[in-house]
């Protein structure tokens, strides 16, 4: 489980079920434990107004440089 926060203001937008190791392109929706997102159209935002990243339906396409990771990632096989 790994905590997502913003890179401006540190406050947290997700809680995560990473799998595999490897950069976060995208959450997938169905892993995302916590929301405290703010959703504006597509776009995902953080509560401070900064942009996290675009829905694109199934997955979250996350900007880069944009938010902090913290936490243990789930390898593949575990559950």
């Amino acid at each position: 489980m790994i905590t997502i926060k913003c890179a401006k203001c540190k406050k947290k937008i997700f809680k995560y079920k990473k799998i595999g190791k490897g950069r976060l392109w995208h959450c997938w929706n169905d892993r995302i434990i916590e929301d405290y997102s703010v959703r504006d159209g597509s776009k995902i935002k953080c509560q401070c107004g900064n942009s996290i990243g675009i829905d694109e339906g199934k997955w979250i396409k996350m900007k880069q440089h944009s938010y902090d990771l913290s936490g243990t990632v789930t390898r593949k096989g575990e559950k």
